[in-house]
């Protein structure tokens, strides 16, 4: 897995790349499609997606609420992008209260190269309440974990064994 993220006072992106053993349709499937999500970042249980820029995708993040994010970028099975209010759960994202979310996929031998970016986190004013959950810091350590989520899931079909993976709900896929 290749990091790369901000330094100093400019932290405001975070990249991560991984290469995953399996097409970038099924990438896409996993990134996408409702029981998928609810399987690598939820709580299990499948998530409402309105696949289409400007459609919902409700991230339940159990303990630390629930997050309908608002869907900019749809482009099968290469680019997905949303906007995510991680500092305001249950409020709908948009530019004032967001980081961006995008995903790009690409072909990599027999598997696909996972980037990840967020972007946004400059602009953001975070309640205090929520800076453990919602700064840059907690981000750039929640997407290295959940990188793996995605690898493994979208190989396996699992997510156990892997940081964050044990959670309740997660695990084999059906």
């Amino acid at each position: 897995m290749t990091e790369t993220s901000a330094t100093g006072t400019e932290r405001d992106r975070i990249e991560k790349e991984i290469v995953i053993e399996a097409s970038p349709e099924r990438v896409w499937a996993v990134l996408t499609e409702p029981v998928h999500v609810g399987k690598w970042f939820g709580q299990g249980d499948p998530t409402p997606v309105d696949l289409r820029p400007g459609g919902t995708m409700f991230l339940d993040h159990g303990e630390f609420g629930q997050f309908p994010t608002t869907i900019v970028t749809v482009e099968p099975p290469r680019r997905f992008a949303y906007r995510w209010a991680a500092a305001y759960p249950g409020e709908p994202a948009t530019e004032g209260n967001s980081t961006l979310v995008e995903f790009t996929l690409a072909p990599a031998g027999n598997g696909t190269l996972l980037r990840v970016v967020e972007t946004g986190f400059a602009a953001l004013s975070i309640p205090a309440r929520r800076r453990d959950t919602a700064s840059y810091e907690s981000h750039d350590g929640g997407w290295a974990g959940q990188v793996v989520n995605i690898k493994n899931y979208a190989e396996t079909g699992s997510t156990e064994g892997v940081p964050g993976g044990d959670r309740p709900g997660a695990g084999t896929d059906g």
